[in-house]
């Protein structure tokens, strides 16, 4: 069994400077957002093996701040392919990860994520609001294995959400 962890980027900081859109730095609300995100799967027990996140700066500081608060002891690997992808090009990704790794954490974009999500399960295409995380378990032993229609959604959770739970008290 595998499982995959998708998470969008954190809210973007518009207000600032930067030269092109990868560059865009998070805001401080994307900041909190993240850091929360990790105390969430670290809670659950949910912590990654492994991280690829996209090269943009606003997913490379999500992924870092929610590694950082979660206190997860597992590489990061920034991956090219995830900015302005498809879902077929990050399943391409995903299938080239070594089968050691269980649960893997993808950190990246929309519209994809939404739509590598639906790819995954099935059909449709989940609201990703940023800083969401969509969990999905698949009946894989090797990444190698991975096909669209394989995997059952577990849970999608937005930093919102949790925070009108209490979650994070």
């Amino acid at each position: 069994m595998k499982q995959l962890l998708i998470l969008r980027h954190a809210k973007s900081d518009w207000k600032t400077s930067f030269e092109s859109d990868h560059d865009r730095p998070l805001a401080k609300r994307g900041i909190v957002a993240a850091r929360l995100m990790g105390r969430f799967l670290t809670k659950l027990d949910q912590a990654p093996d492994l991280i690829l996140s996209s090269t943009a700066e606003r997913a490379r500081q999500t992924a870092e701040l929610a590694k950082q608060s979660g206190n997860w002891d597992c590489p990061l690997v920034l991956c090219g392919e995830f900015y302005g992808s498809s879902p077929s090009a990050v399943l391409s990704v995903i299938t080239a990860q070594e089968a050691v790794h269980s649960r893997l954490l993808l950190t990246g974009h929309e519209p994809t994520w939404s739509q590598l999500v639906g790819a995954l399960t099935g059909g449709g295409e989940p609201r990703m609001p940023t800083a969401a995380i969509a969990k999905i378990d698949l009946p894989i032993d090797d990444w190698a294995d991975l096909r669209a229609g394989q995997g059952t959604l577990g849970w999608l959770v937005s930093p919102k959400l949790l925070l009108a739970l209490d979650f994070d008290d």
